[in-house]
């Protein structure tokens, strides 16, 4: 007897096909990415120690890629690849718990839907480790269902355990899922010993993540950047809720039955209300934080799907299964423009291997590079080939050597005695648009100094970016 595909399968390969579209997004990488990309580069030994100075809260994930970087190379597929199969585990995950909650087309529904939501096609071809999260969720979810349904046992509980300690450890803020699951369990009261078991996974896993947590508080400055929570802030998570509502009245939920409306609305609702609780005492408000929680909004969509091809059934037998296809056709097109646009190096902020080509165009024997704010120092840490010959003059100790992201640059004063020593200087920095305004004893010495004594020759803005380069002034007789 012939067997069936599984119906996971079909938004799994669904979602690979959207994730290798456009893979490279024109060979072009953001800053947030670069930092993957040259921190990945770095050994075993250098990513340890700088984790004791910054970034503690991406440390599994930095060897992760170092070791996939060791194995294939860098290059644009090696940092996304991870996160387009990250997020079509995902979707799998999520067509599996809608097949079990709601039938096979709220399944079908739900997993091709997550692949077209826009800020997961953002995230999933980013090199950053949200949708592994995302992945790491699924899968714990799932394993909930599935003890939710009597297939419990010590193996189940023990890989809930490590599915949710490994998303803690790729983002400890993914530790909001534990009460979003707990409201699955409160809203299915099931019998004690799933709760017991239930609560002795989740203190392991919340007590396996407990020290990330506490190494990353000394390490708060790096979040100083996100903004107080306001009012226009929420309006995201009120549109998205609103939509999760929706679906989940289309379930019609039951108090103590488990369905896509009692798993997918506390794993939507629960993690945003927790982020937005946390952000009124320390802003920490940024979407992809909970990028996970979208898995409980498709879920309730195709909760909602499968509900209108039950409705239409009866009176329209032969187009109700077309309805599902059809539906994510539109979809596919109404948000053609915008995937598009995800696809396109545009999307980013910034493009730090087009400004490395261009400072390669530029660059002379004998001149000197400058960057302002520090942090455009990836430019050169992640095309390193760009600023051979380049002398950086306000570093003093590399990023491998101060254990640090950007590196540590001198004194004001060690920098101007450096800058007027130069003929020619390339100054890496912003473009207009995105520059704030230049901040910092070193930042200000370094614009003082190009002002006073050399001249704008050549000036590139570039994908977010631009080069200038400076040329000395003559001496006054």
């Amino acid at each position: 007897m012939r067997r069936r595909t599984p119906l996971w399968s079909v938004p799994v390969l669904w979602t690979v096909a959207l994730g290798l579209w456009g893979l490279s997004r024109q060979d072009s990488v953001w800053r947030d990415e670069a930092a993957t990309w040259q921190v990945a580069r770095r050994s075993t030994a250098d990513i340890l120690r700088m984790l004791e100075h910054v970034d503690v809260v991406h440390g599994l994930y930095y060897l992760l890629m170092h070791g996939l970087f060791g194995c294939f190379g860098a290059s644009t597929t090696t940092l996304r690849l991870p996160s387009v199969l990250a997020v079509a585990a995902a979707a799998g995950c999520v067509a599996a718990l809608g097949h079990r909650l709601a039938g096979a087309w709220a399944g079908l529904g739900g997993g091709l839907v997550l692949g077209l939501l826009p800020a997961v096609q953002f995230h999933l071809q980013e090199g950053r480790p949200y949708a592994l999260v995302a992945a790491g969720a699924g899968i714990a979810t799932l394993l909930l269902v599935g003890a939710l349904q009597g297939r419990a046992g010590p193996a189940r509980w023990a890989a809930y355990g490590a599915a949710v300690a490994v998303c803690g450890l790729l983002n400890w803020l993914s530790l909001l899922m534990l009460p979003a699951h707990l409201a699955t369990l409160l809203w299915v009261r099931p019998q004690r010993r799933l709760w017991a078991c239930w609560a002795a996974a989740s203190a392991a896993a919340a007590a396996a993540v407990l020290p990330l947590v506490l190494a990353s508080r000394s390490q708060s400055g790096q979040v100083s950047w996100i903004p107080p929570l306001t009012w226009h802030m929420m309006i995201g998570p009120a549109v998205l809720l609103a939509i999760g509502a929706v679906g989940a009245l289309a379930d019609r939920p039951r108090p103590g039955r488990l369905s896509a409306a009692s798993v997918g609305l506390p794993l939507l609702a629960v993690p945003h209300l927790g982020l937005i609780g946390l952000s009124l005492v320390q802003p920490l408000f940024v979407d992809r934080y909970v990028l996970f929680s979208l898995l409980g909004l498709a879920l309730l969509i195709g909760a909602a799907l499968g509900a209108l091809v039950r409705a239409a059934a009866p009176r329209f037998p032969r187009a109700a299964p077309w309805l599902v296809p059809v539906l994510v056709a539109a979809a596919v097109l109404a948000l053609l423009p915008q995937s598009l646009a995800k696809r396109s190096p545009a999307s980013r902020v910034d493009d730090v291997l087009a400004v490395a080509a261009q400072v390669r165009r530029v660059k002379q024997p004998g001149d000197a590079v400058l960057y302002i704010p520090a942090a455009r120092r990836d430019t050169g840490l992640v095309s390193p080939d760009a600023v051979a010959g380049l002398r950086d003059i306000a570093l003093a100790r590399s990023p491998e050597e101060s254990a640090t992201l950007k590196g540590e640059e001198a004194g004001p004063d060690r920098i101007r005695a450096a800058m007027l020593a130069q003929r020619r200087i390339l100054l890496v920095t912003d473009a207009q648009q995105v520059a704030r305004p230049v901040a910092g004893a070193r930042d200000k010495v370094k614009a003082a100094v190009l002002e006073e004594h050399f001249t704008a020759v050549a000036d590139h803005q570039v994908r977010g970016r631009r080069v200038t380069v400076y040329e000395r002034l003559p001496a006054p007789r």
